[in-house]
């Protein structure tokens, strides 16, 4: 099985943190070298080790808060 790299080209911010002190963070990252996109996943405090996460284009970010944005109030949890 081929070896995954990966680059954190830029670090967006940090939407939570567990008790572990894992935090899960909106990042730019380059995956096997290629264009950066946005990507949502937990991290250790190192950047070392990740979970499983999300990788989206440009495009599909913008939807992604279109979206968001657009909810109506009966789709929000309070």
């Amino acid at each position: 099985m081929a070896e995954i790299t990966f680059k954190i080209t830029k670090e967006l911010g940090v939407i939570s943190e567990n008790a572990k002190g894992w935090t899960r963070e909106l990042n730019l990252v380059s995956w096997n070298d290629r264009e950066p996109k946005y990507d949502i996943r937990d991290w250790n405090a190192d950047h070392t080790r990740m979970s499983k996460g999300i990788s989206m284009t440009e495009e599909e970010m913008q939807q992604l808060v279109e979206l968001f944005n657009s909810r109506n109030e009966e789709d929000s949890f309070e």
